[in-house]
């Protein structure tokens, strides 16, 4: 495994002074009773609109060019509720970072856990295809409450939080590694490791191909996904982690062994890939992270689809 950030002295310089006043913040905000934090979080969300016109049109751009027969009020509305996920992902982030096992257990509910027991019985690696939820730390600290596994991140270009976000995914994660490390992905599986993997984000040209989601027909996609099945013949479960309305806490479902992916060529696994993604955003498509810029990588030749 790769070595991970560790906490120095030199992280209390006065230049980390103001994030560490945001943290502490963040930490005495989730002492605060959930149904409290949920409010918070969707007012934040609410708020974040005004503030974040950049992403906003990058929000309904993405919802337009996936779901072109949606009327404009609808989308106004997947919009206005994606926002109030966005508050509320920071509100999860904290939850997940900060908050002990006892107090997750009580606002969660999980379905599935047998695809994962009958599979380690075989003690075979797991690839989890989690796809970016505005849920993603949470969800990734519930399952890894119940199944420790290894993380597959971006480290941090900022010192103090790359050692943060370290510090919050280990609390229930046995190690991590950076999302370029495939061969070091591939050894783990091997050795029969869960790993958390996410296949839905433009990661750019150089180890994409081009295959539709949604309405777009040539989109970015990782081959990373044929690259790690192939090599290491790992299990691939899917899992959702989903905010339930009201207030009520969260759920996560983990879907069976995706047995029949195809593996005649990166372009077809990458395919089926994406249709896995696409089913698994239509069940809270408020709760992606539609803000990101999905469709930034463009096969030669063809124009960016954001003006």
């Amino acid at each position: 495994m790769n070595a991970l950030p560790v906490f120095r002295c030199s992280l209390l310089h006065p230049r980390y002074w103001l994030t560490w006043i945001g943290i502490a913040i963040m930490y005495l905000l989730m002492l605060l009773p959930y149904p409290i934090l949920h409010i918070l979080g969707i007012r934040l969300g609410r708020l974040a609109m005004y503030f974040m016109r950049y992403r906003k049109e990058i929000i309904r751009r993405n919802l337009r060019l996936c779901f072109p027969t949606m009327s404009t009020k609808e989308q106004d509305v997947l919009l206005k509720k994606n926002f109030e996920s966005v508050g509320m992902g920071l509100i999860e982030t904290g939850i997940a970072w900060f908050w002990p096992n006892w107090r997750i257990k009580r606002w969660v509910s999980i379905v599935g856990l047998e695809h994962i027991a009958n599979i380690r019985i075989k003690n075979k690696g797991i690839l989890l295809i989690g796809i970016h939820f505005l849920t993603l730390e949470l969800g990734a600290r519930i399952f890894g409450m119940y199944n420790p596994g290894i993380g597959v991140y971006r480290p941090n270009n900022d010192p103090l939080l790359n050692w943060l976000q370290t510090w919050g995914r280990m609390r229930s994660n046995k190690s991590m590694l950076d999302r370029s490390d495939i061969k070091g992905m591939i050894r783990a599986l091997k050795n029969g490791d869960i790993i958390w993997y996410a296949p839905d984000h433009d990661y750019g040209p150089k180890s994409s191909v081009f295959v539709p989601l949604f309405s777009v027909p040539r989109v970015a996609t990782t081959s990373g996904t044929y690259l790690l099945v192939k090599a290491a013949k790992p299990a691939v479960i899917p899992f959702i982690p989903r905010r339930l309305p009201h207030g009520k806490g969260y759920e996560l479902i983990i879907l069976p062994n995706e047995k029949n992916i195809p593996l005649s060529s990166n372009i077809e696994t990458a395919r089926y890939m994406n249709k896995i993604v696409e089913k698994i955003i239509l069940s809270a498509p408020e709760q992606y992270m539609w803000f990101h810029r999905r469709f930034k990588t463009r096969p030669p030749g063809e124009f960016s689809l954001y003006h």
